[in-house]
């Protein structure tokens, strides 16, 4: 008897449930059936409608504008006035500032001397050797490609090794890769912390750290270049890694990266510094480094486990003339020399540099070069291999990477402030030298009432170098007016 009633107390339960269920799902479908209504008749808000729809109406498409050009082409044609040329140099003799010991060349943009004086004579051409370098080094090398700095992992466990391998980027920053700046452009931070997560990877916490400093042979200074390097200031030994160059900044230096004007000391172990440097990153990670970082050639058949990149060659090449960087000119002499099969040393990146001007059909009578930079004692060239070094650049040709990286008086580089008439700001591109008893530039113009020309003037012995070099911007900033 009680399990009868139990039973049907279980189906009125169940019955109950189930008649909730029904009401509750026909009062829902009768909420979205009546919204829905008023949706259509656009008594409620939503996306139906009974109404007419107008189509929607657009302006009539307009036509891509035509690409035009900038500027026009330049007119190579168009001729020099030889005597306003030649009044230009005389008045440039008449400064008793510049004394004797001159050349000039004037040319126009076929490379034909208009007016000149002394241009056989051999000088001493401070940094505007650079341009040599320059011109020889971009007709050889892919300037598109870049340096790569990576880490090696050989053995695992407690017994692992990181080698750090560089291939010539003596721009590293010390932190995180900078893609908005050439000097830092690869970073020894980010290099780390790849290395560190592919470490962690592994299991492996602890490392010993090696480094290899061998893309370039020994000896690594030019022979005659401590005459005017006092102090390490303007030069250190090209390597295969370096940070900033191996400039050591105070604490309170700031400066862009990529723009700076001082000389601080540069390091005489930049290679040393870059690894030391990437050793404490890789602590920063959470990887144990074992001692101090020792030298050693990456062993065979290693492949990297992080890489970074540094900027194109070509956007170093900039870095190099726009600062007038001694080290990395001739490290672009010491890249030359390797990609030609000249031997790896100072004497090696001259040879290589001369003969690839030969090459070019530069005249290289009376050119001795005592490094790639013009840095070292003991260089001379004449203004003719100059003026036709820069007479290549108004050009169209493989070697635009050294043209585009000479200085700009007015604006950017070492002659920024070597314009004497603002008005033709950006007319010329230049690079300038400058030793004890030198100073010099070369470069090239955008005449203002149109057409090219070429000049190169290198002063030995001035009486007075100060004044020679005003001598110097004086006669550069006329230029434009031929």
């Amino acid at each position: 008897m009680g399990a009868r009633v139990e039973l049907r107390r279980q189906q009125r339960t169940q019955t109950n449930r189930l008649l909730r269920i029904a009401i509750s799902s026909a009062v829902t479908m009768l909420l979205v059936i009546g919204y829905a209504i008023g949706d259509m008749t656009d008594v409620l808000p939503g996306v139906l409608t009974l109404s007419d729809v107008a189509n929607p109406s657009y302006a009539s498409p307009q036509s891509a504008r035509a690409a035009s050009v900038l500027t026009g082409k330049a007119d190579r044609t168009r001729a020099i006035d030889a005597t306003a040329a030649q009044q230009l140099i005389d008045a440039f003799a008449a400064d008793p500032s510049v004394g004797t010991d001159f050349s000039i060349v004037i040319a126009d943009a076929k490379g034909t001397v208009v007016a000149s004086h002394e241009p056989q004579t051999q000088r001493e051409p401070a940094s505007t050797m650079k341009t040599l370098t320059a011109l020889a080094a971009s007709s050889v090398l892919d300037m598109g490609s870049t340096l790569e700095t990576g880490a090696y992992l050989e053995g695992s466990g407690q017994s692992a090794t990181v080698y750090l391998k560089g291939s010539g980027d003596m721009l590293l920053g010390s932190g995180q890769s900078d893609p908005n700046h050439v000097n830092g452009r690869a970073g020894l931070g980010t290099l780390a912390s790849d290395t560190a997560a592919a470490l962690n990877q592994r299991g492996i916490t602890s490392v010993t750290l090696k480094y290899d400093d061998t893309v370039f042979a020994d000896p690594r200074y030019p022979a005659t270049i401590a005459k005017n390097n006092p102090g390490n200031m303007y030069y250190t030994a090209v390597s295969s890694m370096a940070v900033d160059g191996g400039r050591q900044w105070t604490a309170d230096d700031k400066h862009d990266p990529d723009l700076f004007t001082s000389y601080p000391l540069l390091s005489m172990t930049p290679a040393v510094d870059a690894a030391s440097t990437f050793a404490q990153r890789l602590t920063q990670y959470g990887i144990t480094v074992n001692g101090s970082p020792s030298a050693q050639r990456v062993p065979q058949g290693l492949s990297p486990i992080a890489t970074v990149q540094s900027a194109t060659l070509a956007e170093i090449m900039a870095f190099t003339l726009r600062h007038s960087d001694n080290t990395l000119a001739e490290e672009f002499g010491r890249l030359l020399a390797n990609a030609t099969g000249n031997e790896n040393s100072p004497t090696g990146a001259t040879t290589a540099v001369k003969q690839e001007l030969d090459k070019l059909g530069v005249s290289t009578n009376g050119l001795v070069m005592a490094d790639c930079s013009g840095l070292s004692d003991g260089s001379r060239l004449t203004a003719t291999t100059l003026v036709e070094v820069q007479e290549r650049n108004v050009k169209i040709g493989a070697a635009v990477a050294q043209a585009e990286g000479l200085s700009i008086p007015g604006l950017v580089g070492t002659a920024k402030n070597r314009l004497t008439d603002q008005s033709v700001a950006g007319q010329l591109r230049v690079k300038t030298g400058s030793l004890a008893q030198v100073t010099s530039m070369a470069g090239n113009v955008s005449r203002t009432k149109g057409g090219l020309l070429s000049f190169a003037v290198i002063v030995n012995n001035p009486t007075n170098l100060y004044s020679a070099r005003i001598a110097i911007n004086t006669f550069m900033s006329s230029l434009a007016g031929l």
